[in-house]
């Protein structure tokens, strides 16, 4: 049975940077789950500036835009670090809008729950990366209210199954349940 950790916070909180930190301080072979998608030059060039740092520290890349669980699985023993929920989600609601369909709470609750499944049936430490959404106003439009809704449902799901949380604010950790470093 694996180790699951959760750290979430804002954008540029650093809450990438503890998650890489954590994952280093375990066990490897170290596996990154990445879930961004390359959807301009900018965001191909900073997927690429990560990759390349992450190879010459030695880790593999899965990159995975909807299978979570798949990934995952795929990754085998040792660590996985999963960045990011947020963008998953977002993934989730764009391919079911190209399918003509919106993504519902009660879909992403069960997709939350079989990504929570595979990381606790993997071998060795999960840790997932989120953003914390619901700090800010209500979002003027339906579409960016879902969006929020969804990435809080799924956090707090992954929140509640894991091992150990942290928030972090201005790149400095605080842990909100179990011990991230054990």
């Amino acid at each position: 049975m694996s180790t699951i950790i959760l750290v979430t916070g804002g954008s540029r909180s650093g809450k990438s940077a503890h998650a890489l930190r954590l994952a280093e301080s375990r066990p490897g072979p170290w596996t990154f789950v990445a879930t961004c998608p390359e959807i301009d030059g900018e965001m191909a060039k900073k997927i690429e500036a990560h990759r390349l740092e992450r190879d010459s520290r030695r880790w593999a890349t899965i990159e995975e835009e909807v299978d979570l669980a798949g990934a995952i699985a795929r990754a085998g023993a040792g660590t996985v670090l999963v960045d990011c929920l947020t963008l998953w989600v977002n993934n989730l609601m764009y391919h079911a809008s190209l399918a003509g369909r919106e993504v519902t709470e009660q879909e992403v609750a069960g997709l939350t729950g079989g990504v929570v499944r595979a990381a606790r049936r993997a071998s060795g430490t999960v840790i997932f990366v989120t953003n914390e959404v619901g700090l800010g106003i209500v979002p003027p439009d339906p579409s960016t209210r879902l969006y929020r809704n969804l990435v809080g449902r799924c956090g707090q799901a992954v929140a509640a199954a894991a091992d150990a949380a942290v928030l972090v604010v201005c790149g400095m950790p605080i842990t909100l349940k179990g011990d991230p470093e054990k």
